[in-house]
């Protein structure tokens, strides 16, 4: 599904919307950089200027997901956060998102409440005061593990079998 989306030198224009894929992105008030999969640029007086091309275009992020919709507004959160980042790096305001959803082929929109914006600016800000701290939370396993991008990184099966150092002593003393 990805394939498109992930694919940074394939842009199209149709209909005066200018669609980019693979956009990197960064906010240093946030502290946080990543990859839009998708922006589409729409012509408006209210839009900003892009290099080589005549005229104001708004950009709104567009976000791609495997399954289906969510119940937790983990994926509103990361696409309120590359709005933001947009906004940081090209000056403008961006009121609303899309999520595509490969599983029921949906694309939802996002609007970017207040709220959003506050949970994304809280959940950054938590995040450094974990990096500042050296701390890393425990990963709460689910099914959802199985799909994630970062199971490489995060290691989630090894997490549960975690055992408190002091336990695993106690065991090999009285195992052995």
């Amino acid at each position: 599904m990805h394939n498109r989306a992930d694919d940074p030198f394939f842009t199209e224009t149709r209909n005066g919307i200018i669609t980019a894929r693979s956009v990197p992105i960064a906010s240093y008030r946030l502290g946080l950089s990543g990859v839009c999969d998708v922006v589409e640029f729409t012509t408006s007086p209210d839009g900003v200027k892009l290099p080589n091309r005549d005229g104001l275009y708004l950009p709104t992020p567009i976000e791609y997901k495997r399954g289906k919709e969510k119940r937790d507004h983990s994926d509103e959160t990361q696409l309120c956060a590359q709005a933001m980042c947009l906004e940081e790096m090209l000056s403008t305001n961006i009121s609303h998102g899309f999520l595509y959803y490969g599983e029921t082929r949906h694309r939802l929109q996002v609007e970017f409440t207040a709220e959003l914006r506050t949970l994304v600016q809280e959940m950054s800000d938590e995040m450094h005061n974990y990096f500042s701290r050296g701390y890393t939370p425990k990963v709460k396993t689910s099914k959802a593990c199985r799909s994630c991008s970062l199971a490489d990184v995060c290691l989630p099966v090894l997490q549960e079998k975690v055992i408190a150092a002091s336990k695993y002593i106690r065991q090999q003393i009285e195992n052995g």
